[in-house]
């Protein structure tokens, strides 16, 4: 009476390599860089451990420093030196992300992705224009619609600057058809859209707002930020951003939405992207921190169920630290 099935066969160290399903490696990953237009040096970001702001004069350095990991793509993010009601800082020309755009492309071969937001550059910290006063009307929510023509603007902006893609992340309705018109009308025909086609209000996002500067100053982003209960709304909002043009969908967080992750593997015929947010990055090293987990171990097997899930690319704040071993 003994198995005639035996998987152990094929877990031997010899064979392993060989039927291994998954694979990791540097070029699957996207590091993030915060460029920071109200510092002169690097201001370390406590809750991200390794992390720092950097001053737009030292971008090049920076995405330098990543790119001797291996890891080619970055995204980026802007801390502006001013905020306005409609985060003009987001799409001026002489932006923080766009004077950092221009130098990285201009002394470096990084791909360079913008991230396409304005809760950076408000002053309220949301993701788009505010009608009214908070003060009068608590329930104030983000104007989908007046929030477009900002979104195109801070896009083609980035373009002009020499992005290599642009991204997204406002989850404003109608966003990637507007980007896309804008862009091509543009003359950026061949500037990639990454889509953050599945973004969830999520708990996990605490350690970036202190980061980027970019919590709310009242209310919160569930009304157009997706609730963390749905899923089959995942599958809405990605056809509708792949039916718009988005070149690569994303799902953010990635390790509480491996799920959906799966399904847009499933459903999409098209590159798909997800974000190990500053959330699930702070949570390994604190516990790795009270020497409860080795940190890049458990680093390393995040990353990889997260290209089980059938993720493409992974934006993790992890690319450095693994690409070494990768």
């Amino acid at each position: 009476m003994y198995p005639t099935d035996r998987p152990r066969r094929l877990r031997t160290d010899g064979v392993r390599p060989l039927v291994s399903e998954s694979s990791l490696s540097a070029s699957d990953l996207v590091a993030p860089v915060f460029v920071d237009a109200t510092t002169d040096e690097l201001v370390p970001i406590e809750s991200m451990p390794g992390h720092e702001r950097v001053p737009a004069d030292e971008a090049v350095a920076r995405v330098e420093e990543v790119r001797a990991t291996g890891v080619e793509a970055v995204i980026l993010f802007g801390i502006p030196e001013t905020k306005d009601a409609e985060g003009s800082r987001a799409y001026a020309a002489d932006g923080v992300v766009q004077r950092a755009i221009r130098r990285i492309t201009a002394d470096t071969d990084a791909y360079v992705i913008g991230d396409v937001c304005l809760c950076e550059y408000t002053d309220h910290g949301h993701c788009g224009v505010i009608e009214g006063s908070a003060e009068a009307d608590p329930t104030l929510t983000v104007e989908n619609d007046a929030t477009l023509e900002l979104l195109e603007k801070t896009a083609v902006s980035q373009a002009d600057a020499g992005a290599d893609m642009v991204a997204p992340s406002s989850m404003t309705d109608g966003q990637v058809a507007a980007i896309r018109g804008a862009l091509d009308d543009a003359g950026h025909g061949d500037v990639a859209i990454m889509s953050y086609a599945a973004k969830y209000e999520s708990a996990f996002y605490g350690p970036f707002r202190d980061a980027a500067d970019g919590a709310p100053a009242f209310g919160d982003r569930r009304h157009y930020q997706m609730d963390p209960a749905n899923g089959r709304e995942a599958l809405r909002e990605g056809r509708i951003d792949a039916e718009e043009g988005a070149d690569v969908l994303l799902v953010k967080p990635a390790l509480p939405y491996l799920d959906v992750v799966a399904a847009f593997r499933r459903e999409f015929d098209r590159p798909i992207a997800a974000y190990n947010v500053s959330g699930e990055y702070a949570m390994l090293h604190a516990a790795a921190g009270k020497g409860w987990l080795d940190l890049e171990a458990t680093a390393y097997e995040s990353l990889l169920s997260i290209k089980r899930a059938g993720a493409d690319l992974i934006v993790t704040y992890f690319a450095e630290d693994l690409a070494d071993r990768l």
